[in-house]
C-alpha cells in the first residue's frame, strides 16, 4: 500500500493557524518499505504510525525539505496516521476526518494537516475543516532558503496578546483574501496577505525572506507571504507570470520552485504511480 500526501503553506499571511494551501510537492509513503527507502524510527511519519498502532517498517520518499515552512511535519503525520488506519482495516476516504484529527492533535495546530489531508485551500477552525474553492489560473512560486527555522522557536517570538486594531486588521485581510481567491478577482489580492499577528515578529529574524517577499511583489506576484514559520517565501502568481517571477528571486543560498496547487490531498497511489 502506497500513499501520497502533499506539502503545504500555512497562514497565507493573515490566516494564522487557520488557513493552509496544499502544494504539488508530495511525500510518498509505503507500508512495508518494499519499493521505497525504509525510514528510521525518528521520522515524524514513523512516530505517527507507531502512535496510531502501526507495526512494521515504512518506506518514505519526498522532496519536501524539513524545517523550511512547507509543512514537512504535518505532511508526515497525516501520512503516518493514514497508513496506521489502513493497516488496521480502515479506508483513506472513509476515515479522512479521523486521520486529519489525529495529525492535527499531534501537531498542535491544524493549518498544515488540513491541506495535506484534504487538498486545496482549507480553513481549519473550531474543530472543523472547510475546503474553499480557488479560481483557476494560479501557481505558487516558493523561494526556499538552505537554512532551517524551528517552528517552536519561531512561535516563541509571538506575543500573548495583540491590540484590538491588529485583530480587526487581520479579520478584514482574511475576508478579502478568501473572497479574492474564490471569485477570481485576483487584482484584489494586493494587500490581502498583509498581517499584524505573526509576520511582523517573525520576519525580522529572516530579513532575506522579507526581501524575497518585496522582490516577488515588484516582479508581479499577486500576493506573497512567509510560508508557515519560514524561512520559505510563497507567492501566488498568474500561471503565465510564474517563470518571470521565479527568475527574479535570488538563488544564492536558496532555490526556487514553481508549484501547482494540489487538489487531491491524501491519496492512494495506483500501480502506475499516480494518485487514485
Amino acid at each position: 500500500m502506497r500513499i501520497t500526501v502533499p506539502a503545504s503553506s500555512a497562514n497565507l499571511g493573515p490566516g494564522f493557524d487557520a488557513l493552509g494551501l496544499a502544494l504539488d510537492l508530495p511525500m510518498e509513503l509505503e507500508l512495508g518499505a518494499h519499493t521505497l527507502p525504509a525510514a528510521d524510527e525518528t521520522h515524524p511519519a514513523v512516530r505517527a504510525f507507531r502512535a496510531g498502532g502501526g507495526e512494521g517498517p515504512l518506506g518514505i520518499k519526498t522532496s519536501i525539505p524539513p524545517g523550511r515552512g512547507l509543512g514537512f511535519s504535518g505532511t508526515a503525520k497525516v501520512g503516518g496516521f493514514a497508513l496506521a488506519v489502513v493497516q488496521a482495516g480502515g479506508d483513506i476516504d472513509t476515515d479522512r476526518d479521523r486521520i486529519f484529527a489525529l495529525a492535527a492533535e499531534r501537531e498542535g495546530h491544524p493549518d498544515n494537516a488540513a491541506p495535506s489531508a484534504y487538498g486545496g485551500l482549507t480553513v481549519a477552525s473550531a474543530g472543523r475543516v472547510v475546503r474553499v474553492p480557488v479560481a483557476e489560473g494560479l501557481r505558487v512560486v516558493v523561494w526556499i532558503p538552505e537554512k532551517e527555522t524551528s517552528t517552536k522557536a519561531s512561535r516563541g517570538t509571538l506575543p500573548e496578546t495583540v491590540p484590538h486594531a491588529d485583530a480587526v486588521f487581520n479579520v478584514g485581510r482574511v475576508a478579502l483574501l478568501l473572497a479574492s481567491l474564490t471569485s477570481g478577482d485576483f487584482d484584489s489580492l494586493a494587500g490581502a496577505t498583509a498581517d499584524r499577528l505573526h509576520q511582523p515578529y517573525r520576519l525580522p529574524l529572516v530579513p532575506e525572506t522579507a526581501a524575497a517577499i518585496e522582490i516577488a511583489h515588484e516582479a508581479g506576484a499577486l500576493a506573497a507571504w512567509l510560508s508557515g514559520s519560514g524561512p520559505t517565501m510563497a507567492a501566488l502568481v498568474r500561471e503565465a507570470d510564474a517563470p518571470a517571477v521565479a527568475a527574479t528571486l535570488p538563488t544564492t543560498g536558496a532555490h526556487v520552485k514553481i508549484l501547482a496547487i494540489d487538489t487531491a490531498g491524501l491519496a492512494a497511489v495506483e500501480d502506475d504511480g499516480g494518485p487514485t
